[in-house]
């Protein structure tokens, strides 16, 4: 067991307008995570992921790619120490 992880990311670039939550939201239920992704006003996506930590680094990497109409130029990202949340992954409008 590798233990839980959880990270604070914000996603910039082509991510609103693309499907990006969904596409975020599917590839992080198919991973077994929970959180929630929500666009923010600056026009960037901002994503909360805790999880099992090598389904997190998984997540991690496909943000880099994002939604297939998305195009991704940075990603920031902030560790957290696990809340221990076992909620669903859900898209915050």
């Amino acid at each position: 067991m590798t233990g839980n992880k959880r990270v604070h990311v914000i996603v910039e670039g082509r991510v609103q307008g693309v499907f990006f939550r969904a596409y975020t939201r599917d590839e992080a239920v198919k991973l077994g995570l929970s959180g929630w992704v929500r666009n923010r006003t600056d026009g960037s996506v901002e994503v909360l992921i805790e999880g099992e930590k090598t389904a997190v680094e998984k997540m991690e990497q496909w943000l880099h790619e994002g939604s297939p109409h998305s195009l991704v130029k940075m990603i920031h990202t902030t560790e957290e120490p696990p809340a221990g949340s076992t909620a669903a992954f859900e898209i915050h409008y």
